[in-house]
């Protein structure tokens, strides 16, 4: 049994590359965890998704063992956890499991959206930050203007900010002595009835369901039997174990420790995120504030290219939807595409991490249509319904009026670049809410509708930045705006997939943009091809395709022109029976390449 003042939970929160994933291997490593023979590069990025990418994409738990300058060996629980805005939901719920932070900072770039974004969810989970300045072995560090940045920006006292070089190990000693003097132990007590709360859960081939949790007052043992306050499924205690960052066995965790336990559970679906752990007979009556599920903001289709690949694919997205609880999916069917899923997502990246990992762990070639979010269509009968398929839309003479959701958007940028941005999001219908300066660094923040920045907003932000900015949203609310269907028509047949929402005023300049580079994409047939974007029943563009000839003439010479004339005829009237039951093929790159467009 462990006395609660030798423990330290805490977590690691940075924007993007800034060196959190380094600096964990560095304590793991440092602290002799892990065996340096066993040891790797971003040990804790377990998927090899997150390796080749070099993101973090769940948040990853490590006990480490220390002795202290004090004589104490103490208990340190590391969360090492994402810095993109998609996986946000993974630093939250981590915050609620830690009573501590680790805020690493990059000496050369400074704070970045995201760094103030994880800042303000530690603060509100009431944690106690100690800062880090990273990479002060660069040529470009300054760690000087960027302590003043971090009082400045985030209102965090940093003068005594431990400077460290995660990749060469310099400062380490200084960072583990300051997580035991600097940082709080955890607060808990061992006779009170058990309450630990559900963290994380994920599913593993050989133990089922693998359930993350950290223990806030009380005892768990194995063999217990626990009940889940939220669900009111009861289970018998299996296996409980801590992450080093393998499981190692143990007999029971109490108050403040941090482990993993399994109970024969068979599905990730009945462990709820945030859920109150307890004993089955004299449990706790008051569960822990849980907190909000992760909701998808972005819906789009996945198809399999090959109709014959439909169930491969629906076992594939129900292993997935095992270890990732914030991708949600339904079925639906559409006459271009066939049979598939609609699937929600949290973001961009996280819809692209998603499709990677079908593709790639259950090699399936997928088709997937435009991103599209959440719409509140308001009927004239006073129902509201979520659209969240523009090819679901119902006729226009039933809708009263459509909401969007809107965003509350953070950009930082150096200052020689503020023009751009402004015209980026200006471009996007964006109402200027904020423009703050620290330093040569502009902090703007933007009222955009998200259906404007789910597509290749970040994209665009990095290219007219040249990569220097950086950016975070919250969701705010819904507002009301003029919002059409534009349907895309090719060889008068509609292609549901590239049906999308656009605003009234934007409409003929997506729509002629749309049918130009679908001309380009689509490659030429026997039979001409016209393709036509629609608002109802007013087409707005239109680009034709024209045929592939062949020389049926090429086998007379001389002779009388009536000759020729017949072939002409014969191929025209062939031409024309093949338009009306020709089939088009667009091939799947021009799906993806379409929807790409930069207005």
């Amino acid at each position: 049994m462990t006395r609660l003042s030798l423990i330290r939970n805490f977590s690691i929160v940075a924007h993007i590359d800034h060196g959190k994933s380094t600096l964990a291997d560095r304590l793991i490593q440092s602290t002799g965890t892990v065996a340096d023979r066993d040891m790797k590069a971003q040990l804790l990025d377990s998927m090899d998704i997150e390796r080749e990418r070099g993101i973090t994409i769940k948040a990853n738990t490590v006990r480490i063992h220390y002795p202290a300058r004090d004589g104490n060996t103490y208990i340190l629980n590391l969360i090492d956890t994402p810095g993109h805005v998609d996986f946000a939901y993974e630093v939250s719920r981590s915050m609620r499991a830690v009573e501590g932070s680790l805020l690493v900072v990059d000496a050369s770039q400074g704070v970045e959206a995201q760094t103030l974004a994880n800042v303000y969810q530690a603060l509100d989970a009431g944690h106690e930050i100690v800062p880090v300045l990273n990479k002060i072995d660069l040529p470009a560090a300054e760690p000087d203007r960027i302590r003043a940045q971090i009082e400045d920006v985030i209102g965090l006292d940093a003068s005594d900010a431990i400077l460290i070089s995660a990749k060469s190990g310099l400062g380490i000693p200084d960072v583990l002595e300051a997580i035991v003097t600097r940082l709080p132990a955890p607060k808990g007590d061992r006779d009170a009835p058990l309450k630990a709360m559900l963290v994380d859960s994920w599913y593993d081939a050989y133990l089922g369901v693998v359930v993350m949790i950290r223990v806030m007052d009380g005892v768990v043992k194995k063999g217990d039997r626990i009940r889940m306050m939220q669900t009111g499924a009861t289970y018998g205690i299996d296996k409980l174990a801590v992450l080093k960052p393998q499981m190692v066995d143990i007999d029971e965790l109490g108050p403040g420790e941090i482990g993993v336990l399994t109970a024969s559970i068979k599905q990730v679906r009945d462990t709820r995120v945030g859920d109150t752990i307890t004993h089955e007979r004299k449990g706790a009556t008051q569960a822990l504030p849980g907190f909000k599920p992760a909701q998808p903001v972005v819906f789009c289709g996945l198809f399999p290219v090959d109709a014959n690949e439909f169930e491969d694919l629906r076992d594939a997205i129900e292993k997935l939807a095992l270890n990732d609880a914030s991708f949600t999916y339904e079925m639906e069917t559409s006459a271009a595409l066939g049979f598939g899923f609609r699937c929600g997502f949290l973001g961009l990246l996280h819809l692209e991490v998603v499709r990677d990992r079908l593709e790639r762990e259950y090699d399936i070639d997928l088709i997937t249509t435009a991103p599209s979010v959440v719409y509140h269509v308001h009927l004239r009968d006073g129902t509201m319904m979520e659209l969240h398929n523009p090819a679901d839309m119902p006729d226009l003479t039933l809708v009263d009026h459509i909401d969007e959701p809107r965003i509350k958007a953070t950009i930082m940028v150096p200052d020689e670049y503020l023009g751009d941005i402004l015209k980026l999001c200006q471009d996007r219908r964006g109402i200027q809410l904020d423009l703050s300066y620290a330093g040569n660094r502009a902090m703007v923040v933007y009222d955009l509708p998200l259906n404007e920045v789910v597509f290749d907003f970040y994209d665009r932000l990095k290219s007219v930045t040249k990569g220097y900015a950086s950016f975070d949203y919250q969701i705010t609310g819904y507002r009301e705006d003029s919002l059409v269907k534009m349907s895309v028509l090719v060889n008068d047949e509609p292609v549901d997939a590239l049906s999308m929402m656009v605003h009234r005023d934007r409409a003929d300049t997506r729509g002629r943009a749309m049918v130009e580079k679908l001309k380009e994409l689509i490659p030429r047939h026997m039979f001409k091809i016209p393709i036509q974007a629609a608002i109802g029943g007013r087409v707005i563009a239109r680009e034709t395709i024209s045929a592939m000839r062949k020389d049926v003439t090429a086998k007379c010479y001389g002779g009388d022109a009536t000759r020729k004339r017949k072939l002409l005829d014969k191929q025209k009237a062939g031409k024309k029976k093949m338009r009306q039951f020709g089939k088009v093929e667009i091939p799947q790159q021009a799906f993806i390449n379409a929807l790409k467009m930069d207005s």
